[in-house]
This record gives C-alpha cells, sequence and structure tokens, in this order.
C-alpha cells in the first residue's frame, strides 16, 4: 500500500515542476492569433504651417521675433457663473441653465494672443474656431451678475456673431480685441443681464 501511494506522488512530480509550468504545446499563437494593428482611437490633430519651409536660418529668425504669438488671456468660463449656476440648479426651471453651465466651465477654453482669438470646445478639444484680429468689425460686452464676468461679443466683418460666455476680465479682454483690431477703444456695454 505504501509502494501504491510512492508511485502517485513520483507520477504527480513531473507534473509540478517548473518545466510544465510552461505554456503547453496545444496553446500555440495558432490558438491566440495576433491582432492586427488598427488606427489609435482617437484621430491625430493635424498643424497646418502658414509659412514657407526653404527660408533661411537668418530671416527666419527676424521674422519669428516680429510674429512670435504671446498669449494675453488663456482660460475657460468664470468659476463665479458655474457656482451661481450649481446654487440656482436645484430648481427644475433653472436646471437646463445649470447644464450649460457644467458644460462652458469643463469644455470650454478662450485664448487671445496678439495674432488672433481661439475658442476652444468638445470633449477632447478638438474643436477650435480661429479668427484674426483683421476680421474683427466691433466688440460688445454684457456684464452678468453683478460685473464680476460677462459675455463679449465680437461681430466680424462678414456679419457673424461671435459670443464669448462667461468671460472673466471681459472688459480688458475687448479693449484688448478693439486695440489689436485697430478700431478705438469704446466699449459698447449694456447694462447687467442676471447671470
Amino acid at each position: 500500500m505504501v509502494s501504491a501511494a510512492a508511485s502517485t506522488t513520483t507520477t504527480s512530480a513531473p507534473i509540478l515542476s517548473p518545466a510544465a509550468t510552461h505554456q503547453p504545446p496545444h496553446l500555440s499563437s495558432t490558438f491566440f492569433p495576433k491582432l492586427p494593428l488598427s488606427k489609435p482611437l482617437r484621430p491625430l490633430t493635424k498643424l497646418h504651417v502658414s509659412s514657407p519651409l526653404n527660408k533661411s536660418p537668418s530671416a527666419a529668425t527676424t521674422t519669428s521675433r516680429l510674429t512670435e504669438e504671446t498669449i494675453f488671456f488663456d482660460g475657460g468660463a468664470h468659476y463665479g457663473d458655474l457656482v451661481a449656476n450649481l446654487l440656482l440648479g436645484f430648481t427644475l426651471l433653472w436646471l437646463p441653465l445649470t447644464l450649460a453651465a457644467v458644460f462652458r466651465a469643463f469644455y470650454l477654453r478662450y485664448r487671445f494672443t496678439n495674432l488672433r482669438v481661439t475658442v476652444i470646445s468638445g470633449l477632447t478639444g478638438q474643436d477650435r474656431s480661429d479668427f484674426s484680429y483683421k476680421v474683427v468689425k466691433d466688440v460688445q460686452v454684457v456684464p452678468r451678475f453683478i460685473g464680476e464676468w460677462g459675455d463679449v461679443i465680437i461681430t466680424l466683418k462678414d456679419g457673424t456673431k461671435v459670443d464669448l460666455r462667461s468671460v472673466p476680465k471681459f472688459r480688458e479682454i475687448a479693449k484688448y480685441c478693439l486695440s489689436m483690431a485697430e478700431k478705438p477703444v469704446v466699449l459698447k456695454e449694456s447694462g447687467p443681464k442676471g447671470f
């Protein structure tokens, strides 16, 4: 009887050996085929270069100093807009406005540089609108709350109106837009209109 138990342990010993713990031959790469590489899950953002590539280095450095883009303001909607709308969002009547404020707070960014105005929106930030100050016809501001934040309405020469909502430092930004568009810096401002 003892020899039967010993033979059982001797026959099971090779199964537990380190050589036996590797992948069995019947589970080869044909059983788990390699998947072909597919497209990336998110599309790549393309960068469009407007300057020619065949310029000499000395000419490129002098023009880059003249047209170097400096950022005046880069940010999202004013945090007070989100807080005020969240507090009022407990009422069912104000709920759609609260959802719009949350969207503006998390998925909308404004960038004002010395060359252009950029509005970046969307879940991934790929919805982007740029326009130069050369096409700006008029800039108006509408204060919100008690003048802490406001809307900047930029009218372009083709008649398009760009409404930038809940902009912090909106008066300074509107004056900057007018000065960069080489227009008289006189703001057209209406009275406070709530949130």
